[in-house]
């Protein structure tokens, strides 16, 4: 259905005449008398009759004007879903108890006025894609896995490097440990079934292993970290990493230990992607928030992939 003639329509009822009509939608008023045409072609009635003062809903019309009220209702109300400024900023954090979860949290408490709308997408191409339909604004990632570099109308830029840590249970030969080096952690067994083949994640662990001759296992299901934490605790054989900013809560009886590793420190690069042409005004704001809130990159005594220290772009 054309809405400008259901709108030119319903401001003709209002008017009670095709000229007031024409001057508030500031058309001529032929294209008035057009448009009131065309709908009633298209819906087979009349919708007017003719006056000495103008025009008078016919009964059909009568009927029609709720309606086409609404109809106009709900394609504004349409409209404002997707208009920059008007909805709100879609943006995928990946999960609800990371870094990037921790990071939308400030710039909503900075930025409350902002309405905010947070996604939990798995993979990068997952990722890429939903930015690039328009289905979200914004992703953080580690960008990006070697050989995959990012499209060309995607932008990225790196917004922190987040320490991991070992993560162990009471009974680890490493537990009592106030920091720890890559090299005595050669040997022991790290277990993270999270790592799924083929994600950029994947592909640092890949590269930490290959540096620094670690062993990590991602055998078994991954039924989440509430899982990962029970079998850490109760199984002195196994270990695993964790960001230093991931927020984790565990039973008191569990005696997690989390250990600072060092000599380097290993950092997990997030960065927040976006396509170069959205035009939403509040990505600007949550990238100059990152950008002043953000740490220096590239620290003394850290490592990231090369992959991972090349692929920031602007």
């Amino acid at each position: 259905m054309d809405f400008d003639a259901v709108r030119t329509f319903v401001a003709a009822a209002d008017a009670g005449q095709f000229q007031e009509a024409a001057a508030e939608l500031a058309v001529t008023q032929q294209a008035v008398s057009k448009r009131i045409a065309a709908l009633e072609r298209a819906l087979e009635v009349r919708l007017f009759t003719r006056t000495p003062r103008g025009v008078e809903l016919s009964i059909d019309g009568q009927a029609f004007l709720p309606h086409a009220r609404e109809l106009l209702r709900a394609a504004d109300r349409a409209v404002a879903s997707v208009r920059a400024g008007r909805r709100p900023l879609r943006v995928d954090i990946i999960s609800s108890r990371g870094a990037a979860s921790g990071l939308m949290r400030g710039f909503h408490r900075a930025h409350p006025e902002i309405d905010l709308d947070v996604v939990m997408l798995f993979g990068i191409e997952t990722a890429v894609d939903a930015i690039r339909s328009g289905e979200i604004d914004a992703s953080f990632r580690a960008v990006a896995a070697p050989g995959r570099p990012l499209p060309k109308d995607i932008e990225s830029v790196r917004v922190l490097d987040e320490p991991l840590e070992l993560l162990t249970g009471p009974a680890h030969a490493l537990a009592s440990a106030r920091s720890l080096t890559l090299a005595q952690l050669v040997g022991h067994r790290i277990w993270m079934p999270g790592i799924v083949p083929g994600t950029e994640w994947a592909a640092y662990y890949d590269d930490l292993v290959a540096e620094f001759g670690l062993t990590i296992e991602a055998t078994g299901p991954n039924f989440g970290s509430d899982a990962l934490l029970d079998t850490v605790a109760d199984t002195p054989a196994l270990a695993t990493f964790m960001g230093a900013r991931t927020r984790l809560v565990w039973p008191a009886g569990h005696g997690l230990r989390r250990i600072p590793v060092t000599d380097p420190m290993p950092v997990y690069p997030h960065s927040i992607l976006w396509h170069r042409d959205n035009g939403h005004p509040a990505l600007a704001v949550l990238r100059a928030h990152l950008a002043a809130a953000a740490p220096g990159h590239d620290a003394a005594g850290t490592w990231i992939p090369g992959w991972a220290s090349r692929s920031s772009r602007r």
